[in-house]
């Protein structure tokens, strides 16, 4: 039997327990406000890595739960290959109770998570775990885990930890769900929350509204330039979706914040948004005014790369040899771990994880075929590289 043979042979071989893991993994629930869950689902896959030989550790952040870190095959001088994914999801606790993993007639399985990502998490293992019980060759695996990527690292230090971790790795393979059959993501928007906080001067509006400098006020202006600087047709946004400030009708507001959601096609693109958030944060309209800026939480592009070019082509490759559907890369506006990667200059591809559709809603649904296939995929592809 060839070796492509085999390793279908060995995927299509565990379904039940690929599909049992799967299972538990949606109803162990690990939403933006479950740090407990999230640990749960991070020592089930511990446990899975560990019994394959994975050296673990856990990766200390601030403000989330630790990183789950599982090394294996790591040499002198040549970077692992990184499969990455997230271990939360968007829902809120009791939702596995009350919409609980199923598989419907047509074969789609449904849950909290089931798409987004934690089919994706299971392909990663899976794929090694054929890989390893054939003894087929791979280069050094190095997974990473991340605990709060569906809040975007936003009040942990998270980011920082992944940049540290992935440095210098050979490639990145992202598990984050892909819409359609045949697709992985070659390109990701950037983006994230942003945030100007405008400080004024409070005064009684009745008694001395000549002593108030109006931070509303001075945020309406900073609105306006702002979003005169989109352009949607070149993959530009910049969305002030919501504002805070003020205490009531009868005070001049001597404070508010402005509330931004941004998106960027290429890191061109970000660096365009930068300055114009820097020169409305840096204007004053109002007198004796000022305001304070916050980029701390944008996440960055994942632009196509050579390295990134060279990765697609191998995956065509494997799905050739494995008689698959022709892989195409697309570009997607969601944000993902990958545009940390690819900043860093790594051969990066995200969508890796299963096909389906209704990420972060009650609708989510995941193709059960594509668990196998896309398994099938990335061990193809690890043995490759």
């Amino acid at each position: 039997m060839e070796d492509n043979e085999k390793l279908t042979h060995y995927l299509y071989g565990h379904e039940k327990e690929m599909l049992s893991l799967w299972k538990t993994l949606v109803e162990t629930e690990s939403g933006p406000k479950q740090p407990t869950g999230v640990e749960s689902v991070r020592s089930l896959l511990a446990g899975e890595l560990a019994a394959m030989g994975f050296t673990i550790r856990l990766q200390k952040v601030s403000g989330a739960p630790d990183l789950l870190i599982a090394e294996r095959g790591k040499e002198e001088g040549e970077g692992p290959i990184i499969l990455s994914g997230h271990m939360d999801t968007v829902f809120p606790e009791g939702k596995a109770s009350t919409c609980p993993f199923f598989i419907d007639e047509e074969g789609y399985a449904h849950g909290p998570g089931v798409l987004d990502m934690k089919g994706g998490l299971v392909v990663s293992l899976y794929a090694v775990k054929a890989l390893s019980a054939l003894s087929l060759v791979t280069p050094p695996i190095k997974f990473v885990f991340v605990t709060d990527e569906e809040t975007l690292h936003m009040h942990s230090n998270a980011k920082a930890v992944l940049r540290r971790e992935i440095t210098g790795a050979k490639a990145f393979l992202n598990f984050e769900p892909c819409a359609e059959n045949g697709q992985v993501v070659l390109s990701r928007y950037g983006g994230g929350p942003v945030s100007i906080h405008v400080h004024g001067c409070a005064a009684h509006s009745g008694t001395s509204p000549e002593k108030g400098r109006s931070a509303i006020l001075e945020a309406a202006h900073k609105i306006i330039y702002l979003e005169s600087k989109n352009d949607i047709s070149r993959g530009k946004l910049i969305n002030c979706g919501a504002i805070n400030g003020g205490i009531g009708e009868n005070t001049i507001p001597g404070e508010c914040t402005l509330r931004i959601g941004v998106r960027y096609r290429t890191e061109s693109l970000a660096q365009e948004i930068k300055e114009n958030l820097k020169e409305a944060t840096a204007s004053q309209t109002v007198p004796d005014t000022w305001a304070d800026l916050d980029l701390t939480h944008l996440i960055p592009a994942m632009d196509l790369k050579e390295g990134g070019k060279g990765l697609i082509v191998k995956l065509q490759e494997a799905a050739a040899f494995y008689s698959m559907s022709p892989i195409k890369g697309i570009q997607v506006g969601g944000l993902s771990d990958a545009g940390l990667a690819a900043s860093l200059g790594i051969p990066t591809l995200c969508g890796m994880g299963v096909i389906g559709s209704g990420a972060h809603t009650d609708e989510e649904k995941a193709l059960v075929s594509s668990l196998f296939e896309r398994s099938v995929l990335a061990a193809a592809l690890l043995h490759l590289l």
